[in-house]
């Protein structure tokens, strides 16, 4: 690594310092059901269209906002909506105006499946102001992924309707690389252009979930390597703003495949609400890291006196981070990456060949 971005990541970090101080909280996912209607290889929550855990009713989540709303700005948070499937709440609308009547900013992750333009314009409506979707290749491969055979068709069509509402609605296509469709992601870049999608976040899967054990659905590291190397040169060609997802440290690809340098965000600015209640950082952390539960603690309590393994790494410099050159720069790399143990369960660094 050269001294000009030895000097960039060092600048980065004691930026980075100053935000684990001040810990101000920017995003809170609120994972608002579990069921969903389809059935992912690579899903990290293991959700069902059929679950024994209920949804979390509305106005539990409404009591956590207007606390949250007492001590804190309200329109500095964005608060996504995730699960399993968010649409498949019937009362997804009026959660979203709940959201945006307390005046946070509200958002949503959606496999599309059930985002008809007309329940996109509802949505919008209530005050949705960002929406990714997911689209993981062409319709085999995507389809292949998402275990059913009209997910493609419905992902297109969601995308289609977004297309035409872009002066209403920030949103991008999220997509899972995997061994499926990486052999054909230079001409699914193509297809996404288009189809008009200006932003496209790209994220490979870690060991946890369905895919703990699916060898088709984790990258080698040439694989890896030359997914960093693609992301790069569609970054320089600017046809599509392409980013890599917060997945963990990437060495000299760091600045070249995201507009930021990696730093781990969750308990720091981004926290997350799950089914049970259970306070957490993002919601690829999928080891129990919790911190408290909305139904016994005070979100805002637990915020700003807790969360301290996610705010002091220190817990993690062992194993194999104990001798890394990098580690001042990653810190251990991402929380969601550490097995219940605290074991780091995959470097990313390592995974790319130099």
């Amino acid at each position: 690594m050269d001294l000009i971005k030895k000097y960039k990541l060092g600048r980065a970090q004691r930026f980075y310092t100053t935000r684990k101080k001040e810990h101000k909280l920017c995003q809170l996912f609120w994972e608002c059901t579990l069921r969903c209607n389809l059935n992912c290889r690579h899903c990290g929550s293991d959700c069902r269209s059929n679950t024994s855990c209920n949804d979390m009713p509305l106005g539990h989540f409404e009591r956590v906002l207007d606390e949250i709303s007492k001590a804190m700005r309200p329109d500095e948070i964005l608060v996504i909506t995730t699960g399993g499937e968010p649409l498949m709440r019937k009362d997804i609308v009026e959660c979203g105006k709940a959201i945006t009547r307390r005046g946070f900013k509200w958002g949503m992750v959606s496999n599309g499946m059930l985002l008809t333009p007309e329940k996109l314009d509802a949505l919008i409506d209530a005050g949705l102001c960002t929406i990714a979707i997911s689209l993981d290749g062409f319709e085999t491969e995507h389809n292949a992924m998402r275990g059913n055979s009209e997910s493609f068709a419905h992902a297109v069509n969601a995308i289609s309707a977004l297309t035409k509402r872009s002066k209403n609605i920030t949103w991008d296509v999220i997509t899972c690389a995997n061994k499926m469709n990486l052999p054909t992601i230079d001409l699914f870049k193509g297809y996404l252009i288009s189809l008009g999608v200006k932003d496209w976040r790209i994220f490979t899967v870690f060991p946890s979930g369905r895919a703990k054990n699916d060898e088709t659905m984790q990258l080698d590291d040439k694989q890896y390597t030359g997914l960093m190397s693609f992301i790069k040169k569609t970054r320089e060609e600017n046809k599509i703003r392409l980013s890599y997802s917060c997945e963990g440290f990437l060495g000299n690809y760091e600045t070249e495949v995201r507009d930021y340098p990696f730093f781990c965000q969750a308990g720091i600015n981004v926290a997350s609400i799950l089914i049970d209640g259970s306070i957490s950082g993002c919601l690829s952390i999928r080891s129990n890291y919790h911190q408290g539960n909305i139904y016994a603690d005070s979100f805002v309590d637990t915020w700003n006196t807790k969360f301290n393994l996610y705010r002091d790494h220190s817990w993690m410099h062992t194993g194999q981070c104990l001798e890394c050159k990098m580690w001042r720069y990653c810190e251990g790399n991402g929380m969601h990456l550490r097995d219940e143990d605290g074991n780091l369960m995959q470097c990313n660094l390592h995974k790319i060949l130099f």
